[in-house]
């Protein structure tokens, strides 16, 4: 037993540190891999990590790893190093830091058994028929026998982003023998980059100075304005870097951005293998795109959050797509920053990051215009297409008809007469965010959480889009009885369904959370709107970012004020930030563009920076505050949050951590305990204190020493957890 190696593992419990497992027949060659192990009563899976002659506990009482299993090779070193990282900085348990990263079929104790890949190509005949058959009007068809046609044979995954109509359609061409389906070798990638459209000086610059800076670790901010062509940048940037044979890694905020990037990507490399990283993938789908790309299969991967931590033998170059986008930073378990973390990720591999946005976070164009990053500007459209027309309406002065201003209906009906597309924008799903008794004055709040609930009629349910509580609809005022309670206020359902009173004959597309919940709705509302199958889309903020909607020349905002009121800092730069990425929706095609905002506080320095299209000056003048405040980014923060059944028990542990801070003399500053802005969630009380130094260093080496006190208090009663750079404070 004394010359039986000792092996450190990795795993997915709340503890802190690594546990050691006698491990005879165990090499360096085995760091990485993945085990099973012996965990009290259960048997876990687990990460080997470190090797060890030695172990602090008594060599009798230490158990035996189980097995090495062979289903994923070794996580490469620089992936331990950057779960170590997020683990240390982050100040989370390193086991369930690494676990984060893998896909969920790789964090259990069985064995993953990988599917062999399948795909389709064009038999003789289909070569011959399908060009006739298919309509031009057909656009997933087209983009289907596209595929098709430049590649040997086509990978069911790359087909399944197509969406359903895609699938069916492939289905009826098999009966007709057009397509066969076959098992997929793993061929060497072709680089075979089609048609590149011409680059303005702008755009050109910028490429130049990226591929001029290929070989080292550089952070470069495109700040570009809507529809100047950031995509295009990205796209040739890429292509430098696939040309030296490297891997690229391409982050998007939301899932629904996924499918349209990707066609774009395949279109452009038509010879490469990508693949997608992101939650809408099924377990096996994630994990056998996840494998691909360890074994450097795969030349482009293109994700949400998560996908940062996916390993890449032949990484060159990573690109994050609106960077500035809150879905980038995660709120449970290991609260990281993909952004920050993808930085990090590029400095450790000595490899240019690409940080994109028409409306960058106050933090990145702080860092851009010090000097810390590289800034490169698109100020003018790619197609030479002028910015939309900003306008606001006073609703003050305004007679609303169903929450809707006279002059907004009459530009949407300008564009139906025209045949153009409208949005019309309001960040509220449902019907009405409350349902409301005019006698007694109650209304419909959520029993577990601090926040009314949600009318959706059409289903006849109040739901509670905190929580997800779920009930019918009352008849009656439960207070007194009532018969006449009614909703109040907007939200997509009941702004769909003014709209078609408005306007009968319009084809109205809602895009919010309850419309895309199935898997595949997402493409179909893509290819409605491409098609030229609607006239409005009402959405959500799901329609602020990304989409590329050539025939819309009309975008409408409604209930923007109420990101005034919030009491957040950074409400203001969330607000500004939406409003022009909504904003630039409108006129990116041939198309004039106008925006109408409805707004009872049309003179707000915010809104006439809107209208003037001045992200650099609103951006100082924010930054201003910052720092006269004393705010991010001059300070750096970490928020420890408590929840508990009552309030009070949350309240005295914070007091409680406190103390300790103060008890270790920490040099940082301790602001008092305070109910969070949403104080209870999910039957849970919470609580907050936020802890602030203006040097990064001193308030890592306090976290550290915090939160080793934090754990022996022991807390039965309360759940905590810290935030390291918190977004919602």
């Amino acid at each position: 037993m004394k010359n039986t190696p000792i092996a450190r593992i990795a795993l997915d419990v709340p503890l802190p540190g690594l546990f050691d497992y006698l491990a005879p027949g165990i090499t360096a060659a085995d760091i990485g891999c993945r085990v099973v192990v012996p965990f009290g009563r259960r048997t876990l899976a687990g990460v080997l990590v470190e090797l060890a002659s030695t172990s602090e506990h008594d060599l009798a009482a230490l158990k035996q790893l189980s097995a090495v299993l062979p289903d994923m090779p070794a996580l490469p070193p620089d992936i331990l190093a950057l779960c170590r990282f997020c683990a240390r900085y982050y100040q989370h348990p390193l086991g369930p830091s690494i676990f984060t990263g893998l896909p969920v079929l790789l964090r259990r104790v069985s064995e993953f058994v990988e599917a062999r890949p399948a795909g389709w190509q064009l038999t003789e005949a289909g070569r011959e028929a399908l060009p006739l058959q298919v309509s031009r009007r057909a656009k997933v068809q087209m983009a289907l026998l596209a595929l098709l046609q430049t590649q040997q044979c086509v990978a069911e995954s790359e087909l399944a982003t197509l969406g359903t109509a895609a699938r069916k359609a492939l289905l009826g061409w098999a009966q007709q023998q057009w397509v066969e389906r076959r098992l997929l070798d793993v061929a060497a990638p072709v680089l075979c980059e089609s048609v590149k459209p011409a680059l303005n000086a702008q755009q050109q610059a910028a490429l130049t100075a990226i591929v001029g800076q290929l070989q080292g670790f550089n952070v470069w901010l495109l700040h570009g304005i809507t529809g100047s062509g950031k995509t295009e940048v990205y796209l040739q940037s890429i292509a430098a870097a696939l040309q030296q044979g490297r891997q690229v890694l391409v982050l998007v905020p939301e899932i629904n951005l996924t499918p349209q990037l990707i066609q774009r990507f395949r279109q452009r490399f038509p010879g490469l293998p990508i693949v997608s990283l992101h939650s809408g993938l099924n377990d096996t789908e994630r994990a056998t795109h996840w494998l691909a790309s360890q074994r450097g299969d795969v030349s482009i991967v293109l994700g949400t959050r998560l996908a940062v931590f996916t390993p890449m033998p032949r990484l060159g170059l990573i690109v994050v797509d609106e960077e500035h986008d809150g879905s980038f930073k995660q709120q449970d378990g290991l609260r990281y920053s993909a952004r920050d973390v993808a930085i990090y990720r590029a400095r450790q591999q000595q490899i240019p990051i690409i940080l994109g946005s028409a409306t960058p976070s106050l933090e990145t164009y702080h860092h851009a215009t010090s000097s810390r990053y590289r800034l490169l500007k698109l100020d003018q459209r790619a197609n030479d297409a002028a910015l939309p027309q900003v306008r606001c309406i006073d609703t003050r002065r305004a007679a609303l008809v169903d929450g809707l201003a006279p002059q907004l209906l009459s530009a949407l009906e300008q564009r139906l007469q025209r045949g153009e597309q409208s949005l019309v924008f309001i960040n509220r799903r449902g019907y009405a965010p409350v349902l409301f008794c005019g006698d007694c004055g109650w209304a419909a709040a959520c029993q577990r959480c601090s926040a009314r609930m949600v009318v959706h009629l059409r289903e006849r349910r109040l739901r509670c889009h905190h929580c997800g509580a779920d009930e019918a609809i009352p008849i009656a005022c439960p207070d007194c009885g009532n018969l006449d309670i009614k909703p109040l206020g907007q939200g997509t359902q009941r702004l769909e369904t003014a709209l078609a009173e408005r306007f009968p004959d319009a084809r109205i597309l809602r895009i919010d959370r309850d419309s895309t919940r199935r898997k595949d709705a997402w493409d179909e509302i893509y290819r409605k709107v491409h098609n030229g199958e609607a006239d409005i889309l009402v959405g959500t903020q799901m329609l602020a970012k990304g989409h590329d909607f050539p025939d819309l020349s009309l975008v409408c905002v409604l209930n923007a004020d109420s990101g005034l009121y919030s009491s957040d800092y950074r409400a203001s730069e969330r607000l500004f930030s939406m409003l022009v990425q909504v904003a630039g929706r409108a006129g990116r095609g041939q198309l004039a563009g106008e925006v109408l905002i409805q707004t009872q506080f049309p003179e707000h320095p915010l809104y006439q920076s809107v209208m003037r299209h001045d992200f650099d000056g609103y951006a100082q003048a924010l930054l201003q505050e910052r720092r006269d405040a004393g705010f991010p980014p001059f300070i750096y923060q970490a928020l420890l949050r408590a929840e508990a059944p009552m309030l009070a028990q949350a309240e005295q542990f914070l007091r409680r951590a406190a103390q300790l801070a103060f008890d270790l003399a920490a040099p940082v500053s301790i602001f008092d305990p305070v109910a969070a802005s949403l104080q209870r969630l999910a039957g849970k009380e919470r609580a907050q204190l936020l802890v602030q130094h203006h040097h990064r260093g001193v308030l890592q080496a306090f976290l550290g020493h915090w939160l080793d006190a934090l754990r022996a208090l022991n807390e039965r009663n309360v759940r905590w957890s810290l935030d390291v750079d918190p977004t919602e404070v």
